[in-house]
């Protein structure tokens, strides 16, 4: 039997796993040059508006960890760049991240909470859906405590989707994990796992691309609203 990398059995066992160096400096360093210009805090549709990034996502060593998770089938289904300063230094309540984005609204049986933000649609599938996919936040900073690093629930992932007061339970009873990432590395994670972040104490840039990957095709007519692969 081949044995498992330990980044994916602790992804397995603890719904997240944290993989350092995954790019070199002067890749990082290159898409770190590309974002500069960026007005605000947080741009969406990050693969399709900056080639960059689309490079990035189609590298062998992001491709390397996605495949060994989903297969060689996997794309990207939604990218956002997030960025943390002085001047956007917010936080993120405990979530799991239960939406995804889709071209248009069909109803389907197990696909609920319909809603539309920035004009595209978007819809709670079932469990088994989000089970099949997997988030990778690469870091262009130093990220710890000090500016806003992630913090999550190990093991959250395999609960289901957890109301209000099963959190409230989770943070009662259990211990985060504070996900510290050095630049150019790496935070595997499965959308059922219940995280948050905390406003920076330390004025400096957070800068993550946050790629949602997925391998599957939807039901009855349910299109991706972007499919990468």
């Amino acid at each position: 039997m081949i044995a498992l990398p330990v980044w994916k059995r602790e992804l397995e066992e603890h719904g997240f796993a944290i993989v350092p160096e995954v790019l070199p400096t002067r890749a990082v360093d290159a898409l770190a040059a590309q974002m500069a210009p960026l007005p605000g805090h947080a741009m969406r549709l990050l693969v399709q508006s900056v080639p960059a990034f689309k490079e990035m996502a189609d590298s062998s060593a992001v491709r390397a960890l996605v495949e060994q998770v989903l297969g060689p089938n996997a794309f990207v289904a939604r990218s956002i760049f997030l960025d943390k300063t002085p001047q956007a230094n917010w936080k993120v309540a405990w979530h799991q991240d239960l939406t995804i984005a889709v071209q248009t609204k069909i109803e389907v049986p197990g696909f609920t909470a319909w809603s539309v933000k920035e004009g595209v649609a978007h819809v709670q599938p079932p469990v088994s859906v989000l089970q099949r996919m997997l988030t990778l936040r690469l870091h262009l900073d130093d990220c710890d405590g000090s500016n806003g690093a992630l913090q999550v629930f190990s093991g959250s992932h395999t609960a289901g989707r957890l109301d209000s007061d099963t959190i409230a339970r989770w943070r009662t009873e259990k211990q985060p994990t504070t996900c510290a990432i050095a630049r150019g590395g790496a935070l595997l994670m499965r959308p059922l796992l219940l995280h948050a972040s905390s406003t920076a104490r330390e004025p400096k840039h957070r800068r993550v691309a946050h790629l949602e990957f997925a391998a599957d095709s939807l039901p009855c007519g349910l299109k991706w609203s972007v499919q990468c692969a």
